[in-house]
């Protein structure tokens, strides 16, 4: 008799159930599904641990997260690892994250990724990079660092350290930054950009180049 192959669903189903029965106050916390290649647990009282290998999944409220290991530990299981090409994806909010490793915080629904971070923000069509990106859903707010590179229509901008306020579409900007916004060029020890009313505002060793198209040079020209 030839046995039959479990689905990927179904093996998810089959975890989730036998995780029912050895962590049954956790899972009622709060629900939340996995699914994986092969699963590892820890019972031992204090010490609970999941650990998911080969295609891992992670569905929890609005996140979708995707990675090679994810580890679940903690109170409730509320904490997760993940390393491995990994992906989160976030409908509600319409961002996408990318990284090497990741953690994120169930209860408190903050994710910091690292190693190759990237961030799309499909709402306001804006693309962060940075070596570590710290993401605060409730307030919808994003810590960059290292090497950071922010990409948008007419606007590229590098620093060292951004904070990114999504519903307000603003931008600040230190550690030696430079913003390269339609067409001009400016550098100062602090920048902000108010991305809805097109808007720069630089603090401390302020310089700037602003360039002017030939085009609108000889129309003022033949105007006068």
């Amino acid at each position: 008799m030839s046995g039959k192959k479990i689905s990927k669903g179904q093996y998810s189903e089959i975890l989730f159930c036998l995780l029912f029965l050895l962590f049954p106050r956790q899972i009622i916390a709060e629900t939340f599904s996995f699914a994986g290649d092969s699963m590892e647990s820890v019972m031992a009282e204090g010490r609970e641990r999941i650990i998911l290998t080969g295609s891992a999944e992670l569905v929890s409220e609005d996140n979708r997260i995707f990675a090679d290991v994810i580890e679940l530990y903690g109170e409730d299981f509320i904490f997760a690892n993940c390393r491995g090409k990994v992906r989160v994806l976030n409908s509600k909010q319409g961002i996408e994250l990318f990284a090497d490793e990741l953690f994120y915080n169930r209860r408190k629904k903050v994710v910091r990724v690292k190693g190759n971070a990237v961030m799309v923000d499909k709402k306001n069509e804006i693309v962060v990079k940075g070596g570590f990106i710290e993401h605060w859903e409730e307030r919808d707010e994003s810590i960059i660092q290292l090497g950071v590179r922010i990409l948008k229509k007419d606007l590229v901008c590098r620093a060292e350290y951004a904070r990114y306020l999504r519903e307000e579409e603003q931008l600040e900007l230190a550690g030696m930054p430079i913003v390269y916004w339609k067409g001009d060029e400016y550098q100062a020890s602090k920048i902000y950009i108010d991305l809805k009313k097109d808007k720069i505002r630089l603090e401390g060793n302020i310089r700037g180049n602003v360039y002017q198209a030939i085009g609108e040079e000889e129309g003022g020209e033949k105007g006068e």
